[in-house]
């Protein structure tokens, strides 16, 4: 079964329970500050290695201490449970 994209309705209540998740040009967007450049690296890693391990593959920017993380279900034309479950992963790795 194709992962379906959420309606405008799903996604409000979803986002309820993320913390600092917010809704940017249609994709599940957040972004962090960290002390410095190898830590911010070394998170964006972490993400990396459990969004592989779920076969879901997040839009990832760097610019020094900072990292802005996009979550979207190509697949699917928008935001899917997917994009959910990744992005509690990932406050989880904080």
């Amino acid at each position: 079964m194709a992962i379906q994209k959420l309606s405008e309705v799903e996604i409000s209540s979803a986002i309820a329970q993320l913390a600092g998740w917010a809704v940017v040009d249609r994709k599940l967007q957040k972004n962090f500050k960290f002390r410095d450049f190898v830590e911010a690296f070394g998170f964006i890693s972490k993400v990396a290695i459990v969004a592989d391990k779920m076969g879901h593959h997040p839009e990832l920017f760097n610019v020094y201490n900072k990292v802005k993380i996009d979550l979207t279900t190509h697949d699917a034309g928008g935001i899917s449970d997917l994009d959910f479950e990744l992005a509690q992963k990932i406050d989880k790795l904080l």
